[in-house]
């Protein structure tokens, strides 16, 4: 039996291609099968079951000899005595790497999550909520999605309110909506009207440019209030740039907590639950290309928290702005349709980020 949506071959993946074997191409066909059968059935898998089931053009003596090789390699093994076959750590990452066949979500799936999207308000918010929740029931497994993060904020509005004495609150909007606010003590009291001045003065000559522009420009005021502005300004702007992803949208865990057991759920909780954990595994999915999904088998050895789940991560975004999406499973999960799932619906959150920052402005 195959996969109905396996995903593309060329995955990109921080694994170590050099850590795996090399393999026999019916070594491989074995190892797929076995992997898949006990993705589709959490059963061990018998060289007599892949013998009745699957053409393969060879005797059970022949496949237990292959199954034998695999088990040398670390790739499956047997949990008890007289028993069939189970993936490994190993196994999943070889078959995630070297084996899933290249499809994308199947027409029917793709229709139903792109009519859903269309039915949802024009909302960045919204549509947080919305890829979460058809990432989550497309893949029967949990969600998350982060809110996207500017890759160099640039300027759009600035308010300076006189609060009390030499205390006067600054607003920043930055272009995508984000709003900084920030109390300055200045060195002394300054009327509103010249407040408003200078922020009238800023919002002219600072619209749409970068931080370090906005500091260039402001340096060239002839008051000090204004240059001493325009440092604070850019220097919040440099902050927003290097701020890490704000908002985190999950969805699914309750309604997929029967396919874990008891040790994946306890892990996907913790996960799903503490966001510096959360926000520290999803920055795996904004270092790469645009377009590359990510998989992470058993936390690879660096994050003991995913010791028994995996994850598959996608980018979605602009020139302007970026996001992070992903699914979170078992190490038996599905990856084809998790991975095709999670590439179609990035697609489709980069097309409507791109119509919330459209064509980048010239600095």
């Amino acid at each position: 039996m195959t996969d109905p949506d396996p995903a593309r071959s060329t995955l990109p993946n921080p694994l170590d291609s050099g850590a795996l074997p090399a393999l026999s191409e019916r070594q491989e066909a074995i190892l797929s099968l076995i992997v898949r059968e006990y993705i589709r059935q959490a059963q061990p898998v018998a060289s007599k079951t892949l013998a009745d089931a699957f053409e393969l053009g060879i005797s059970s003596a022949t496949i237990r000899n292959e199954m034998a090789v695999l088990e040398e390699h670390a790739l499956i093994y047997a949990p008890h005595t007289s028993a069939g076959r189970v993936p490994t750590q190993k196994g999943y990452r070889y078959f995630v790497q070297r084996l899933l066949n290249d499809a994308d979500l199947p027409p029917a799936d793709r229709r139903r999550i792109a009519q859903a999207f269309r039915e949802v308000p024009l909302n960045l918010e919204e549509w947080m909520r919305m890829a979460a929740m058809v990432l989550a029931r497309t893949a029967q497994a949990p969600a998350v999605v982060t809110s996207p993060r500017a890759l160099e904020h640039r300027f759009k509005h600035l308010e300076l309110i006189n609060t009390q004495g030499r205390l006067v609150l600054m607003v920043l909007v930055l272009d995508g909506g984000s709003v900084h606010q920030q109390l300055l003590t200045l060195a002394e009291p300054v009327p509103q009207r010249v407040l408003s001045q200078t922020a009238q003065i800023m919002n002219l000559a600072c619209a749409h440019r970068t931080a370090e522009a906005v500091r260039a420009i402001t340096r060239k005021e002839s008051t000090e209030l204004a240059r001493d502005i325009g440092e604070l300004v850019a220097d919040a702007m440099l902050q927003a740039d290097q701020h890490g992803p704000r908002d985190v949208y999950r969805y699914g865990l309750s309604e997929s907590l029967t396919s874990f057991t008891d040790d994946e759920a306890q892990q996907a909780v913790r996960i799903l639950e503490e966001q510096s954990l959360l926000n520290g595994i999803l920055q795996e999915a904004l270092t790469g290309g645009e377009s590359e999904i990510r998989v992470v088998v058993a936390g690879e050895g660096r994050w003991e928290a995913l010791s028994h789940l995996s994850m598959v991560l996608g980018r979605y975004g602009t020139p302007q702005a970026y996001g992070a999406l992903g699914l979170l499973g078992p190490t038996r999960m599905r990856y084809g349709r998790a991975v095709s799932a999670v590439r179609y619906v990035a697609g489709l959150m980069s097309g409507l980020l791109d119509n919330v920052y459209g064509e980048p402005k010239d600095s």
